[in-house]
Formats: structure tokens, C-alpha cells, sequence
């Protein structure tokens, strides 16, 4: 529910800035989501052997929906599969089409989704080649949504205003809002039923020829839809500051560039290791920069995809013994022909070597970096010392993670251009005074850092708790003039504790 949070915070007209409810409409997207990939890996006659029905039952209580007859009565599920088919992939994934907040968690929200269609798959421990193609089919579809919005997002100039327009049973759309009428998707009403088939005549046609997808077993096919090189380095140059940062990534990039132009001409390549340590404290932007330099990887045809998994020590390290392996695989299956970026990587080995979990993961992580070092980029991103005392720790790591990029802390200066980036993307201005006194905020903050701190984060929780202060200010004011409602003024601005 992050996302949401985040997607309510930023675009506030989707809602009247009112987090739970679209927090809740999130839950029913989920749902629907859910429901709509366990029949799309079904077979056709929307049946599933008994490992495979156990594995459903306990997904669909999840969602909540009741399927504990499913062997004993086949008419729920074949309603609830009567309402799968009319739940449009358009509708279901609009939020992570439409809004940025959610258009940078569409890759975790496609390994997520396709992960629930290899459980029930794998349910029986063999797929079939009708279920292969199915998973094959569900992550085509999801592709081509993906691909099409954005598309709509290039030729629109705003990709962020109106709301939703959904289309999927138990919501409806509002002028500025959107608004819950039931709580839960039904599996197995006449009124839904009904409904959902009126949709039907809008289905979505699968196309074999879809942007953005590969052919298995062949050359790498760079998508239709990929962002070519030059509109990567322009996204890289329009970072604040890192100065530092922008000019060891490009340089990287050139010579990359160079050796595949080496390529052509049957020239030898220099041996080098993709793999990275960002150092840095938090907030330094390491986590933007390494989606940036995966995008670029795919611009190039270094990597198919060049999307980024973002994990850290509780993605990869179980609870139990025997648990971590196939952790760590699942993570980096899904980083394949892209890049696995591991935040607080340091976490995973201490000082006194005591966690054999941790021990575990990064053993594994260095035979799948060497099993599939054509297709995956490893980042490995914490602070700097602690980092150096990981690599020390296993030469294993030290051996494959030759290169290191510093990600300097923000100036003064350029945490107040951060300040005034989150003012404009949210509709604020910064009167000339509030601005002098952010400025003597950051000088503060930034005599008295340690290495904690925030950098554009504590540029970011500036920012919500002076336009917090701002609305508590102007609340009793009548009549409200848009330069009251959007300019911050001095005493909107916190004073440090």
C-alpha cells in the first residue's frame, strides 16, 4: 500500500488527497488482478488437478473469495472464471499505467503477478506445455498494457490528471474521485454476472506481434517501445546534482558503446564486469540512478530488458534453514536480462560471520552471477564503510564487484532544488522568504550532519510537513485565491528540533 500512499500524496486529484479509500480501491484492483492471473494460466476447460486446486483455494481465500466446494461443485468456479474473462488486463492495471508513483512499481508488480501464476502451475511439479504457453500469454498481455500507456503517457502533456476511468465490477468513477460501493469482488452473483458480460464486447485481443516482447530462443529483439539511449542520458542529466555520479555512469556507457561498435568489426572485447557498489548515504539518489543505468543497458542491447528488481536483506534472507536459496533464486529469476539492485546489501554479512543465513544468500547470489553472467547486472548499494567491510569479508564478492561509484551528499543549494522540485510537480511555490528561510534550514541541518543523514529525503519530509503547516494556516481563510492555496510562506516552513 505504498504505492498508494504515495500515488494519494502526489496526485491528489484522484481523491480529494483522501489515502485510505484509494488505499482500499487498491485492495480491490488486487483482487482483481489475482483473480483475473489464476485463470489465465487455467487450462481451457477451467479445470486443475488436486495439488493445483489446494494452491487456489488458499489463494482465493486470500482475495477473499469462497472456493472451499471447488472440487465437490464445479458451477462457482466456472462463474468465477465466467468473471475472469471479462476483467479487462486495460482496467485492472490503469493505476500503474497512469500515475507515476505506480508506473515505477510496474516491474515489481509483474514479478509478483507472474510468481502467483507459477505456483499454481508448479502446484503439481511439472508444467505442461499448455500452462508454459499460458504463462508466456499472461506476461504478453501484461506487456502490452505497460507498452501501450506508455506510449499514451509520450503524446500526452499531462499523464497525471483526472481520475481513473475503471471498468471493473464494485467500483465506479466519480468526477475527482473514486469511490468504493462494495468492499470485496464477487465471485458468483447473477448481478455481476450480468454485468461483467455487458463488458464483454470490449475484451482484449491477444496479437501475436506485440512491442516489447522477445521470441524465445532467438536474438535479442530491442522493444518498440524501449527508451533509446539519448532520452536515458537526458534523464540521467536532468538528475540534481551527483555530478560525480553522472560522469562515471556516462563514461561506463561510452565504453560499452565502443566495444559493441567493436563488435561489428570482429574486434576482440576488453573483459569487463558489469557489476556495481553504490556507496552513499541515504537519500543520494542510488536507487534512481541504478534504474536509470538498467534502462540504458537495455537501450543498448546489453541486456534484453534493462528493467531493475529492488530488494534488500528481507527479500533474499528467509527465517528458516533451507529457505534462503530459493529466495534469493526467485529474485534474481526475475532480474534476469536486467539488473538486481540490492539496497543495505552490507546487511547480509556480519561482522563476526555468526549469520549463515545471510552466509547462505550471498553464496547463492554469487553462483547465479556466474551461471547467468550474460543476462544479469548485480548493484550492491549501502554506506561506505560498511560496504568495504563486506567486500572484504568474502573475496568471492571482491573478485566480481571491481567497480565502486561514491554518491556524494546534496549541498545546501541542491536540496533546496530538490525542495522546489517537489513544489512543482505538486502545484506549491515558495515565496522569496520562505525560501531564505529553507535555505538556513539546510545550511543547519547539513553543519550538523552524520553519516544518517536524509539528503532528499529529509528534502521530501520538509516538504509534506511545510504544506501540512500551510493548509493549517489557511483553513479558516474565506475566500481562498489559488496564490493563497499554493504559496508557502515563512512560517510554513518547520524549524529544526
Amino acid at each position: 500500500m505504498e504505492g498508494a500512499r504515495d500515488c494519494a500524496f502526489e496526485c491528489p486529484d484522484l481523491l480529494g488527497q483522501d489515502a485510505d479509500e484509494f488505499s482500499e480501491l487498491m485492495m480491490t484492483l488486487h483482487r482483481g488482478l489475482v483473480i483475473k492471473v489464476l485463470f489465465a494460466v487455467a487450462e481451457d476447460e477451467k479445470q486443475w488437478n488436486d495439488a493445483e486446486q489446494g494452491i487456489v483455494r488458499q489463494i482465493m481465500k486470500h482475495v477473499g473469495g469462497d472456493l472451499s466446494d471447488l472440487k465437490e461443485r464445479q458451477n462457482p468456479i466456472h462463474q468465477a472464471a465466467e468473471l475472469a474473462d471479462s476483467l479487462q488486463w486495460a482496467s485492472l492495471l490503469a493505476p500503474f499505467v497512469k500515475y507515476p508513483p505506480l508506473i515505477e512499481r510496474q516491474s515489481q508488480l509483474m514479478t509478483q503477478l507472474i510468481r502467483i501464476a507459477e505456483i499454481v502451475t508448479k502446484a503439481d511439479l511439472k508444467v505442461n506445455e499448455s500452462e508454459r504457453m499460458a504463462l508466456q500469454s499472461l506476461q504478453r498481455d501484461l506487456q502490452v498494457v505497460f507498452a501501450e500507456g506508455k506510449k499514451k503517457r509520450r503524446h500526452s502533456a499531462d499523464s497525471s490528471s483526472g481520475p481513473i476511468d475503471f471498468d471493473i465490477p464494485g467500483t465506479t468513477s466519480k468526477p475527482g474521485r473514486m469511490a468504493l460501493e462494495e468492499r470485496r469482488i464477487p465471485l458468483a452473483t447473477e448481478e455481476t454476472l450480468a454485468q461483467t458480460k455487458r463488458r464483454q464486447t470490449n475484451a482484449e485481443k491477444r496479437s501475436d506481434d506485440i512491442p516489447g516482447t522477445r521470441p524465445m530462443g532467438g536474438r535479442t529483439v530491442i522493444s518498440k517501445d524501449q527508451p533509446s539511449l539519448q532520452e536515458v542520458l537526458q534523464e540521467l542529466d536532468e538528475l540534481i546534482g551527483l555530478e560525480s555520479v553522472r560522469k562515471d555512469v556516462r563514461e561506463l556507457l561510452h565504453f560499452l558503446q565502443i566495444q559493441l561498435e567493436r563488435v561489428k568489426h570482429g574486434l576482440a572485447l576488453a573483459p569487463i564486469s558489469l557489476h556495481t557498489v553504490f556507496v552513499g548515504n541515504p537519500g543520494t539518489g542510488k536507487t534512481t540512478v541504478a534504474r536509470i543505468f538498467g534502462k540504458a543497458l537495455g537501450a543498448m542491447g546489453v541486456v534484453k530488458r534493462g528493467h531493475t528488481v529492488e530488494t534488500d536483506r528481507s527479500g533474499l534472507v528467509a527465517q528458516f534453514a533451507g529457505q534462503t536459496g530459493p529466495l534469493v533464486n526467485k529474485q534474481v529469476d526475475s532480474a534476469l536480462d536486467g539488473v538486481l539492485f540490492i539496497d543495505e546489501a552490507y546487511s547480509l554479512v556480519l561482522d563476526d560471520n555468526s549469520d549463515v543465513y545471510g552466509a547462505e544468500a550471498v553464496q547463492v547470489l554469487l553462483k547465479r552471477m556466474e551461471d547467468d553472467r550474460e543476462r544479469l547486472v548485480v548493484i550492491l548499494a549501502g554506506y561506505p564503510e560498511d560496504m568495504e567491510r563486506m567486500l572484504q569479508s568474502n573475496p568471492g564478492l571482491s573478485s566480481r564487484f571491481q567497480r565502486t561509484i561514491h554518491f556524494p551528499d546534496y549541498s545546501t543549494t541542491e536540496l533546496v532544488q530538490i525542495f522546489e522540485g517537489f513544489c512543482k510537480k505538486n502545484d506549491y511555490l515558495l515565496s522569496a522568504d520562505a525560501r531564505r528561510i529553507l535555505m538556513e534550514r539546510f545550511e543547519k541541518e547539513v553543519e550538523s550532519k552524520d553519516s544518517h543523514f536524509g539528503n532528499a529525503r529529509l528534502a521530501r519530509n520538509l516538504f509534506e510537513a511545510a504544506i501540512r503547516k500551510l493548509a493549517s494556516r489557511i483553513v479558516g481563510i474565506a475566500p481562498l485565491t489559488r496564490e493563497i492555496l499554493t504559496t508557502l510562506q515563512p512560517d510554513d516552513i518547520p524549524v529544526s528540533t
